[in-house]
């Protein structure tokens, strides 16, 4: 299995091979190649900054010679006319640079500006607010990493760190039994030892799942907050809980005080909005 520097490593690759081509035609027919500058990463909107350190790794792959001078980190609240970063050396590597940079941190920290008013909207609650599988394809750790960021929980990374039985999985199986007990007989002859979360739609469904055990957490999935209330009564902290589905930022803590461990929220990465910023000469 790639590690995340690896994954992250052929992002950059192909991020590059998809912008530049055979080559910055525009950069290259006006820009002399030893042409020197600097530019400078600006803040145009309010929000939680991130991808500084994803960034200068995309400066330091494509042109080693370039200098980055940092003067907020991830995870900065920053506000319009704030200078994240200068950089400077060859003119030519700050254009072909500076899209994919922007792209990269523009994303992230709108994901971590979005997951931080999650977080303050729970504060004092103990719930924990997650991220889910809802990303854009090939920039999962990047976004994954800006909830982080942003104060936010990363939920499993893929298929392959948590075993999780959605209604899909149950009824292919055959019923909460089936799902339960298959899944325990696959761990152990595959000798893994992953936590196991099951996702319920009804209170069948969940007095199912307290009758046989087996899991971590449960999965409360587009319960209301009434019916959430109840749910998590009935759980008695006996397993972790969840909820999921139809929770906005407005009903959030709603259900929160229900007293759930947990609220996943995929408009975390699914629908965010970048956070606006640009790099200019300076």
């Amino acid at each position: 299995m790639l590690t995340v520097e690896e994954l992250n490593d052929r992002l950059i690759d192909l991020a590059f091979a998809e912008d530049i081509g055979d080559g910055d035609h525009t950069t290259l027919c006006c820009i002399p190649a030893d042409a020197m500058g600097r530019s400078k990463l600006l803040i145009k909107e309010e929000g939680i900054l991130a991808g500084i350190e994803i960034a200068k790794e995309v400066f330091r792959r494509f042109d080693p010679e370039l200098k980055v001078e940092v003067y907020m980190g991830d995870g900065a609240h920053v506000r319009p006319g704030d200078v994240a970063m200068i950089v400077s050396g060859r003119v030519q590597s700050l254009l072909q640079t500076e899209r994919l940079m922007l792209n990269i941190m523009q994303r992230m920290s709108g994901i971590a500006t979005m997951t931080h008013k999650y977080v303050e909207r729970l504060e004092g609650t103990g719930t924990r607010v997650l991220d889910t599988r809802k990303t854009t394809p090939g920039m999962r750790m990047l976004e994954k990493a800006a909830v982080k960021i942003g104060g936010g929980c990363n939920h499993r990374i893929g298929l392959f760190d948590m075993i999780l039985l959605k209604d899909n999985h149950v009824d292919f199986a055959g019923g909460i039994e089936n799902a339960i007990n298959r899944c325990h007989e696959y761990l152990k002859a595959k000798g893994k030892d992953l936590k196991i979360e099951i996702e319920v739609r009804n209170f069948d469904e969940l007095n199912r799942v307290l009758a046989i055990g087996g899991v971590d957490r449960i999965m409360l999935d587009n319960f209301s907050i009434a019916d959430t209330r109840k749910a998590v009564a009935l759980i008695d902290h006996r397993f972790e809980t969840e909820s999921s589905g139809g929770i906005t930022i407005d009903n959030l803590r709603d259900y929160a005080e229900c007293g759930v461990d947990f609220i996943s929220v995929g408009a975390l990465t699914h629908s965010v909005k970048g956070l606006d910023m640009s790099f200019k000469a300076c």
